[in-house]
């Protein structure tokens, strides 16, 4: 028997992508009422971290549908996460969300996936105007944990010394070290595909409101990159939360608290 508190052990599996370049998504579905949670997770984490889990015993607890995956190359998903670009990761965030949320939606965006979330609003946004494929879901709000729209071009291209430019342009790739785990192969093509991504540019039409948490110690996302994409979206629908004595990962108790009480408020 599947306990209440957390989602079937056994995730489902989806194909997503062309012919040529099929990959298998895992997907834990918690059955409930609306509105539904979706998790989309960062760089290089995946659905059964501490703030995705969190947030799936919170929606078990009030009989609430929630919806987490693993991107490509991320979790027990398929492919190799050297193969990875945004594009790819997209396309799959919004082939689950397609399939399996219905009706209104909080999506809730750690990291990249705050990047991911901006981006499926996006993709939502084109279609309704389009007229063309609807979805059965809809964006009820967006919750923004240490975003990170751009991270490719702004948060390391732009960072990376000569040296480091010059090994991914030549070799195609660079190990960047990280205090997480093993190094993180930096690929030519995750940033170059990145490019057909970016969102700072300009204005950010998401259709909802959106709450931002950003930890003031973040050493990954600095807290100007939060100020930065409040500039982009509508001034009269946006929270931020600054949290001063914060980090990149806002896993802490009382962490997970303030990202429990921003989903509650939609």
């Amino acid at each position: 028997m599947t306990s209440p508190e957390t989602s079937p052990e056994t995730p489902r599996l989806i194909e997503v992508g062309q012919t040529d370049a099929i990959r298998r998504i895992a997907v834990r579905v918690r059955e409930g009422a609306q509105p539904g949670l979706f998790w989309l997770g960062g760089f290089k984490s995946d659905m059964q971290g501490t703030k995705a889990v969190a947030l799936d015993a919170w929606a078990a607890e009030r009989k609430r549908a929630c919806v987490r995956f693993d991107y490509s190359g991320h979790g027990e998903s398929g492919g190799d996460f050297v193969d990875g670009t945004i594009g790819q990761w997209l396309e799959e965030s919004v082939a689950v969300f397609e399939r399996f949320c219905a009706g209104p939606q909080v999506v809730i965006g750690s990291s990249m996936g705050g990047w991911m979330a901006l981006l499926l609003a996006r993709e939502l946004a084109r279609r309704k105007e389009s007229g063309s494929q609807p979805t059965r879901a809809s964006l009820k709000g967006l919750v923004l944990i240490a975003p990170a729209p751009d991270f490719t071009e702004e948060l390391m291209w732009k960072g990376f010394s000569p040296e480091i430019r010059h090994q991914i342009e030549t070799s195609g790739v660079w190990l960047r070290p990280s205090e997480y785990g093993d190094p993180y192969p930096i690929t030519r093509n995750l940033i170059e595909e990145g490019r057909k991504h970016l969102l700072l540019g300009g204005s950010i039409e998401v259709g909802c409101p959106v709450h931002i948490l950003q930890g003031a110690q973040d050493p990954d996302v600095p807290w100007k990159h939060a100020f930065a994409l409040t500039h982009r979206l509508p001034a009269e629908d946006v929270v931020l939360t600054m949290i001063q004595d914060g980090d990149h990962r806002l896993s802490r108790p009382q962490d997970i608290a303030r990202i429990l009480a921003a989903v509650a408020e939609f």
